[in-house]
């Protein structure tokens, strides 16, 4: 008889788990707690608009293929990808802007309208780049069990692409003397929760995947593919249940056994956890039980920062408006300090707003089109009181929204929710409401973040932005990979292989014409 795992948790890593669990033939249970699969990376619909409640840049889709070829089919086959161009347009408060391409001369004349001794350093950045994420991918696809893992071969032939003590923005002085255009190619830090003065410069490499990968928009917006991912797995007899939040887990001395929810009981021959790790420990794993992850130590850990989140139903059309627009802070350090380290709501905030009726118009009614704005903030914290602030600050992000070039928007909006870190805690579970976990310093990467086979309970193994690799889409498929692989070999059961690649980019290129066509016809009776 097929072993049983039940995962916890029906978001990108718990159903990435759940195909390639499926896939080496496990009986594999889901529980979800929401009414729809995909946890954060799932979509909110409310008359007649579709908004994506979490990520909205789709990125490095090499991975999710592979994990879907693994399954017998792959990403073209299930969601419909446009890849854009421009990627998003980042616009500074300290004046110009760049439209991000992947196309090299015209970035360079992008560069060289902000900074003229700045152009030649866009390719150098990108070969750079190129160098070190193949010198550490490998890294990033392999467990980190415990020091010794750091003596593999692939890992200290990639220590000289780390530089430990190297900020991203510190790198790119490497490329780049103009602040706003080593802020082009660092802002992605905030993938992370972290700023670009302190996250690792091994993170550049994100900023690269953009312009050798692309930047992707899944045709219904990202949780569409988390609505395939779920349908790929229930295809390969994964039993996917919503609406069932665990409300305790059974242990037999420090092994896990079983999941409890108010249907019953499941047996478990392990256990995959797909939920917000340190809320998870408070909730589900005793305190007694856990070793190196008790409630004590939880605290003392550094968590990312925050999201305010505005999803606006709007009147009309931004057509001059890229389908992804950041518009950075003039007072950018002050930003950073105020969310990192006053802990106060930023005076003038750096924010993002997707427009992306002008790629998808399937997101909205004839005549209307969807924006979303999202602010970093602070994680929750005794100097923020949302209830009383949350107004104030939601017309302040609207006010800036409007000078950035979405003119007359606050009395366009027809639909509007919002969330605050008090949502993300209390109606998400997300500790402290740090929407991208823990956060990606040093002393909390590889084996100092938590462990993909668990190493405080026997039987459980972990996925999502709380263990290795980390937090963004494409780490968190990579991170199912590697759990996946460590159940397997645990159970002495082969790991499903992928079958034979093919060029994704190619293969979505060529069938752009038919999806194109398909939004046009949308287009006459959408946005």
């Amino acid at each position: 008889m097929a072993q049983e795992i039940v995962i916890v948790g029906a978001g990108p890593g718990g159903l990435a788990s759940a195909i390639l669990l499926g896939a080496a033939g496990f009986r594999v249970t889901v529980l979800e707690k929401m009414t729809t699969v995909g946890g954060r990376t799932s979509s909110i619909e409310e008359e007649g608009f579709r908004f994506d409640l979490g990520p909205t840049f789709f990125l490095y889709p090499k991975i999710l293929d592979e994990i879907l070829r693994a399954a017998g089919t792959n990403l073209r086959k299930e969601v419909e990808m446009i890849r854009l161009d421009p990627q998003y347009r980042i616009q500074f408060g300290t004046g110009g802007k760049i439209d991000a391409t992947p196309n090299p001369e015209e970035m360079e004349r992008q560069i060289a309208q902000i900074c003229p001794a700045d152009e030649g350093g866009f390719r150098r950045f990108l070969d750079d780049n190129r160098a070190k994420f193949n010198g550490i991918r490998s890294c990033l696809e392999r467990p980190f069990l415990g020091w010794g893992s750091l003596l593999a071969k692939e890992v200290i032939s990639s220590l000289p692409h780390i530089r430990p003590w190297e900020s991203v923005d510190g790198y790119l002085h490497k490329f780049f003397s103009d602040e706003r255009v080593r802020l082009a190619f660092s802002f992605q830090s905030k993938y992370l929760g972290m700023s670009p003065f302190r996250c690792p410069s091994l993170f550049s490499i994100l900023s690269y995947l953009e312009y050798d990968y692309g930047v992707w928009h899944p045709v219904g917006g990202c949780g569409e593919v988390s609505q395939a991912m779920a349908r790929v797995a229930q295809r390969m007899g994964v039993d996917v249940r919503l609406n069932e939040p665990v409300e305790d887990l059974r242990f037999s001395g420090r092994r896990v056994t079983g999941v409890r929810t108010k249907a019953g009981m499941y047996h478990a021959d392990a256990v995959v956890l797909n939920a917000d790790f340190a809320h998870a420990m408070g909730h589900l794993v005793p305190d007694k039980l856990r070793r190196n992850w008790t409630d004590a130590k939880l605290e003392t850990k550094q968590y990312s920062c925050s999201t305010f989140m505005l999803y606006l139903g709007v009147e009309g059309e931004y057509p001059d408006m890229p389908h992804h627009t950041i518009q950075i802070s003039s007072q950018y350090r002050q930003n950073l300090r105020e969310i990192e380290d006053l802990k106060v709501l930023p005076s003038e905030p750096s924010f993002y707003v997707q427009n992306a009726c002008v790629t998808d118009p399937s997101l909205a009614p004839s005549g209307s089109s969807t924006l979303y704005l999202l602010a970093p903030v602070p994680h929750q914290t005794a100097n923020i009181n949302w209830q009383a602030d949350k107004v104030a600050f939601r017309e302040r992000l609207l006010v800036a929204a409007e000078a950035a070039g979405f003119s007359g928007l606050r009395k366009r909006i027809r639909y509007e929710k919002m969330l605050t870190p008090d949502e993300w805690e209390n109606g998400f579970s997300i500790h402290k409401g740090a929407t991208f976990n823990l956060a990606h310093t040093l002393s909390q990467m590889l084996h100092f973040r938590p462990r993909n086979r668990f190493e405080d309970i026997d039987g459980m193994y972990l996925v999502g932005g709380g263990t290795h690799p980390g937090s963004g889409l494409p780490v968190i498929y990579e991170g199912a990979r590697i759990t996946s692989r460590l159940l397997c070999e645990d159970f002495g059961v082969p790991s499903p292989v992928a079958e034979p690649h093919f060029n994704l980019e190619s293969s979505i290129t060529q069938e752009w014409g038919s999806i194109a066509s398909k939004l046009a016809s949308r287009a006459g009776s959408h946005c």
